[in-house]
């Protein structure tokens, strides 16, 4: 270093890292902080113009409201008088049904009386009453009595999901009673024939196309000792007790001394021949 240099200004050890300490020191521009504070400024006083356009949003937000809710309370008695009509319609359907079975039933007793009276008492007719009652009482067309087992199945519950019973449900049980040796199935007071259809429609089990409400109780006509026996050495008896034991449905089993079972009325022979 020279003499001529002794009297400039001294420098400080760190002079060389003035840069690094500003950015340290002032991480944020000044200039940025002045805009930030203006705008800081502007938000702590909402204009007038935002005001307004909040004030009418509010009030118009809340007139939708009152319009929806006066509507609503206005169409009520016509959704009222619709569901009534709508149940006066199920009903009246309902006691029509009822009339015409009533007049099915009649006219099947007629049909018999009238059969009955148009065959001989020799021993040919004698055979071949006995074989029509007995061809009646197999297909379902009259009524049985007898001893069996009868059944009752329900849902889990809370009756949803796969706790629910479903008409495959059905259908396995209804077919492991005739693999079992029944003679004649009832379900919920519906003789069950070869004709007859378990499924669903919408949320409920059919049979016979009527609905049907929980709990199933289904009665099978039979040798109740080996019926039962034969019915839980089943697949039918091993798809229920699963059921039962891993979704908690009802599956309840016991022996009955007499039950009887109505026929189907208006059941027709479909296809026939002579001998």
């Amino acid at each position: 270093m020279s003499a001529g240099d002794t009297g400039s200004v001294r420098r400080t050890p760190d002079a060389s890292m003035d840069l690094l300490k500003q950015i340290i020191e002032h991480p944020i521009d000044p200039d940025y902080a002045v805009v930030a504070a203006r705008e800081s400024d502007h938000g702590d006083r909402p204009s007038t113009g935002r005001r307004v356009a909040f004030g009418l949003a509010a009030l118009l937000i809340g007139a939708m409201f009152a319009v929806a809710a006066l509507q609503t309370t206005r169409s009520q008695p016509a959704i009222q008088h619709e569901r009534n009509q709508l149940v006066g319609q199920i009903k009246n359907a309902q006691a029509n049904r009822d009339r015409l079975k009533e007049r099915a039933d009649d006219l099947a007793a007629d049909n018999a009386r009238l059969r009955t009276a148009g065959l001989g008492d020799d021993s040919q007719d004698r055979a071949l009453k006995s074989r029509l009652n007995d061809l009646e009482a197999a297909t379902g067309a009259a009524p049985v009595s007898g001893p069996g087992v009868k059944i009752t199945v329900d849902d889990a519950a809370g009756g949803t999901g796969q706790g629910r019973v479903l008409d495959v449900d059905l259908q396995v049980l209804v077919n492991g009673l005739w693999q079992a040796g029944a003679e004649a199935i009832a379900v919920n007071g519906l003789r069950v024939t070869n004709l007859t259809a378990i499924r669903e429609a919408g949320q409920a089990i059919t049979v016979n196309y009527r609905s049907l409400t929980a709990p199933y109780q289904v009665q099978a006509i039979g040798n109740s000792g080996t019926l039962q026996t034969r019915l839980l050495d089943s697949s039918a008896g091993a798809w229920w007790n699963a059921l039962k034991q891993n979704q908690g449905m009802r599956y309840d089993i016991s022996a009955a001394a007499e039950l009887k079972l109505d026929g189907v009325p208006g059941l027709s022979v479909r296809i026939g021949r002579t001998r």
